[in-house]
């Protein structure tokens, strides 16, 4: 059976719904950031602060691959930005369906008030002018990375659970 993948800005819900999802299908969960942390015993503040964002992003896909070749059945819930490389929406297309999360801007900076700290994308800069920023650049880079992969795309309007759990049924019921 496919993977359900989550993806979307950072502060999106990606986190919480997979953990909501999980609960509602009893589907194992895997959260990439914490399994990046647990496997590196340190935050990823702690890897961007002492390897750097491009060391990151390389432990990032070292675990799709991993997880490419052993994981079935599983919600995985993605960092914002591990998307953005070639290789890993590769490999996300042929490890399950992909499914991005939309929130608005305002949302987001609401959201990621709380733990400004915990994010080094945003660590020192202007909380506001920064997400913007990001947005933009993600923004270009999703939309031509999601057309590129040939992912299957759900951008949503309403992020609750039971409507992703539903769209999720719907599309296993397909294959």
């Amino acid at each position: 059976m496919k993977n359900l993948i989550l993806e979307g800005f950072m502060g999106c819900g990606k986190s919480r719904i997979a953990k909501a999802l999980g609960d509602d299908t009893g589907m194992k969960v895997i959260d990439t950031d914490e399994l990046i942390e647990k496997e590196q015993k340190r935050a990823i503040s702690g890897i961007f602060a002492s390897d750097g964002e491009e060391a990151f992003r390389d432990m990032e896909t070292a675990l799709l691959r991993k997880l490419q070749n052993d994981t079935k059945n599983c919600i995985i819930s993605l960092g914002g930005g591990m998307p953005v490389r070639e290789e890993n929406r590769r490999i996300l297309k042929d490890l399950g369906t992909v499914v991005y999360l939309k929130a608005d801007r305002e949302v987001l900076i609401g959201r990621l008030e709380r733990g400004v700290e915990k994010r080094p994308m945003l660590s020192g800069h202007d909380l506001e002018k920064r997400v913007e920023e990001l947005f933009r650049e993600g923004l270009v880079k999703m939309r031509s990375a999601m057309m590129s992969a040939g992912h299957s795309l759900a951008a949503l309007r309403a992020l609750s659970y039971t409507s992703l759990s539903s769209a999720y049924n719907q599309e296993l019921s397909g294959m």
